[in-house]
């Protein structure tokens, strides 16, 4: 399951994650009585979609750009009236794109440094592990192709929890000193407490920045959760949104199916995982394209 940046804000706010305010709204009216709010504060707009690449991805109705920075609660007015919605396309949507339901007005800061953090969980070690990069505000696969040396990755004892010395050794490696160091360690900590807390998959900050006037800010989040424990988690189910989910997929939630649609022509319906995996397998083998992964359970008679 995935959430919305307005609502990582929120559980930035109560891990004590630092990040910019800002205000959701599903209407133009709304956006410039969030603008007001933060009068006197240079401000940005942002669709809020669950995709990345916002800010260089297209309107179908024309519209450039899914962030903006804006000037005056007119202009937040403005921006959303061309941004709610309508179809946003980006590199990660696809040209099918995703329509915009709600914006986010948030405060604008300005920035000396942009950095990647990440925390997912690593399938070969069985652990969680810190991802980070001096190259921030970027496609991390594309550092990670292009520059793969200015990867971090520290990985964390699942029950040690994370330790000083390895806030230290991401801190050092990213070049963060004084209180910059100080700061980050904390935000590092509260982040991890958030990951473990929540049974988050994946947890995003892409840029995390340092700031002229001497702070650290988390300017992006992108989440993901375990939706095995879910369970546990009422309030962040109180937050999937599944107008963003593949209407398909929704559907199978219901009746308990592991589904996931493709973009083939040859539908699947397999009892059991691996003799799902498999079935693709061989339907890829053939020349063919799986038009779904469908495991109805295992106990099929």
């Amino acid at each position: 399951m995935n959430i919305h940046e307005y609502q990582a804000k929120e559980l930035f706010d109560r891990f004590q994650v630092p990040s910019p305010k800002g205000k959701v709204a599903s209407t133009p009216a709304e956006a410039e009585a969030a603008a007001r709010e933060f009068a006197g504060s240079p401000l940005v707009i942002k669709a809020q979609v669950h995709a990345g690449g916002r800010g260089k991805g297209h309107f179908k109705n024309g519209f450039k750009g899914g962030v903006h920075l804006i000037e005056s609660p007119e202009q937040a007015a403005e921006f959303a009236s061309k941004m709610l919605n309508e179809t946003l396309v980006t590199v990660q949507t696809g040209e099918a794109g995703r329509v915009v339901r709600k914006v986010m007005v948030a405060e604008a800061v300005d920035i000396t440094h942009e950095y990647y953090l990440a925390i997912l969980m690593d399938r070969a070690t069985c652990r969680p592990v810190i991802v980070a990069s001096t190259e921030g505000g970027m496609n991390i696969e594309d550092v990670a192709h292009n520059t793969p040396e200015k990867i971090i990755r520290q990985f964390v004892h699942p029950l040690l929890g994370l330790q000083a010395y390895e806030v230290r050794k991401i801190t050092a490696a990213l070049g963060l000193t004084g209180d910059f160091a100080k700061q980050f360690a904390k935000l590092l900590g509260n982040l991890y407490r958030l990951f473990i807390s929540c049974d988050c998959s994946m947890l995003e900050i892409n840029p995390l920045v340092t700031t002229p006037d001497g702070r650290v800010l988390a300017l992006d989040a992108k989440f993901g959760f375990d939706d095995n424990a879910l369970y546990r988690h009422s309030d962040i189910v109180a937050m999937r949104d599944k107008e963003e989910e593949d209407p398909r997929e929704v559907a199978a939630s219901e009746y308990e199916l592991n589904y996931i649609g493709l973009d083939g022509n040859i539908a699947c319906l397999v009892n059991g995982a691996g003799l799902a995996m498999a079935t693709m397998d061989i339907i890829k083998h053939y020349g063919g394209e799986p038009a779904n992964f469908l495991d109805v359970g295992g106990g099929a008679s």
